[in-house]
């Protein structure tokens, strides 16, 4: 307990020590601000899909077989199905955060 105290405690001096205010220069360093958040926005939404394109594809592969043997478990094999979807909903969510 005392490890994960003191580990809180770096990383909130850390956060404090590096806070800085806005600056008022608008030339090329906005252009890159923007550019990066939209390089940001777009890792989040395409690795969040790849992401879920594996998890979907064994977990379908996996509720099928049990959809074939007892078909009353198609409602819960159709939920296990959807929550690797999650993660491409918060990928569209910090997509639109940070545009």
């Amino acid at each position: 307990m005392k490890k994960l105290a003191t580990v809180l405690a770096i990383f909130v001096l850390a956060s404090i020590a590096t806070a800085q205010e806005a600056t008022g220069t608008a030339g090329a360093s906005s252009a890159l601000v923007d550019g990066l958040k939209a390089i940001g926005a777009g890792l989040a939404l395409g690795l969040g899909a790849i992401g879920t394109g594996i998890a979907q594809g064994r977990i379908g592969a996996a509720a099928a077989g049990v959809t074939a043997e007892r078909p009353e478990k198609f409602g819960q094999m159709l939920i296990w199905f959807v929550i690797p979807e999650t993660l491409v909903i918060f990928g569209f969510v910090g997509l639109f955060l940070l545009r």
